[in-house]
């Protein structure tokens, strides 16, 4: 094939055809399970109803459609898909890319009727245009795989979203007066788009972020924010408080997204329990505020564990290398994992 390249014309066109010859840019359906249309067994607000429900569990969730266009952005040795589709965010507005992958548990006949626990993956830096936990070099997805057959982890469905609506600012996720509205985007239409196109769970026990960096802040923030929605994070590098120069003028609405404020007030409502798994390289700084703030909130409903990762730098490489040192096991064991059929 490259010999084929190189007589026909040069860079351009091998990468064309490294293109087609790998399905990149194809259209992709995950499972084999159409989404559900209104007038099969959902309500006008996309809400199953009875005639919906999958047999067994009735806390899974069949797929509530629309369905999503996706594209294929990359496929992996084991033959899953990496594929991306753009998304309109129904309540907060704002449109954006988003890549998913699931794992292939999904597709087996066994899984048909059974959910499947869900990992918003959030990247840090600038989180725009891309997300870079879709860059199968990281390996966040091999590291799944491989946790699955070794019995370490749970088959996620992998969501990953863009994080911010710019390069410009970080929006800490939040919804900042005046800006995009990012936090209504991580926490209400990203999950309702996996709902949409996903066999899932209907309780929090089947949802979890994971992030670095700024993602990590994101993704602990939006626990603490929405504990009836989400369950736990594995937050890897991150910042402890919002810091986006966008909140200038707007403390009310900083403190509703500072995690140091949220941990304390489920401290004071007594639940429910979310959890938190710090990851830090030995070789990056940050550890000290990880231990700050598990002192001062890692109690009653609030679990957090600290992983250091032996001679780790602030990357994603290394962020991988702790989860399959012991973080997605951790995650794994506090959230609900998908039945077969007859078990």
């Amino acid at each position: 094939m490259v010999a084929l390249a190189l007589l026909l014309g040069g860079g351009g066109f091998a990468a064309w055809k490294l293109d087609w010859f790998s399905g990149n840019g194809e259209a992709v359906t995950f499972g084999k399970n159409p989404p559900a249309s209104p007038a099969a067994g959902t309500s006008d607000a996309g809400t199953p109803s009875a005639e919906a429900k999958p047999s067994g569990d009735p806390d899974v969730l069949m797929p509530t459609g629309p369905k999503s266009d996706f594209k294929q952005t990359a496929k992996l040795d084991d033959g899953t898909i990496i594929a991306k589709t753009r998304l309109t965010g129904a309540k907060s507005g704002f449109e954006g890319d988003v890549w998913v992958w699931a794992p292939k548990q999904y597709d087996d006949p066994k899984y048909a009727k059974s959910g499947f626990p869900v990992l918003i993956a959030l990247p840090g830096g600038n989180g725009f245009p891309n997300n870079y936990w879709a860059d199968t070099s990281l390996g966040l997805q091999k590291a799944i795989t491989e946790g699955v057959k070794a019995g370490t982890s749970l088959p996620y469905i992998v969501i990953m979203p863009v994080l911010n609506p710019d390069a410009k600012y970080y929006y800490d996720g939040s919804d900042i007066p005046g800006q995009a509205k990012m936090g209504t985007w991580i926490a209400e239409d990203v999950p309702a788009f996996a709902k949409a196109n996903f066999r899932t769970y209907k309780s929090r026990d089947g949802w979890a972020f994971m992030g670095s960096s700024s993602g990590a802040f994101v993704g602990m923030k939006t626990v603490l924010q929405h504990p009836d929605k989400f369950k736990a994070v594995i937050a890897s590098g991150g910042e402890i408080v919002p810091d986006s120069p966008l909140w200038k003028g707007h403390q009310a609405e900083m403190d509703a997204n500072n995690p140091e404020k949220l941990a304390q007030k489920l401290i004071d409502t007594k639940g429910p329990e979310v959890y938190i798994n710090f990851q830090v390289g030995t070789k990056e700084s940050g550890k000290d505020r990880m231990v700050k703030f598990q002192q001062s909130y890692g109690k009653g409903p609030v679990k957090m564990t600290i992983r250091d990762i032996q001679n780790g730098e602030h990357n994603g490489w290394h962020y991988v290398r702790g989860m399959k040192e012991g973080s997605l096991e951790w995650v794994s064991k506090v959230l609900k994992a998908p039945k077969p059929e007859g078990s």
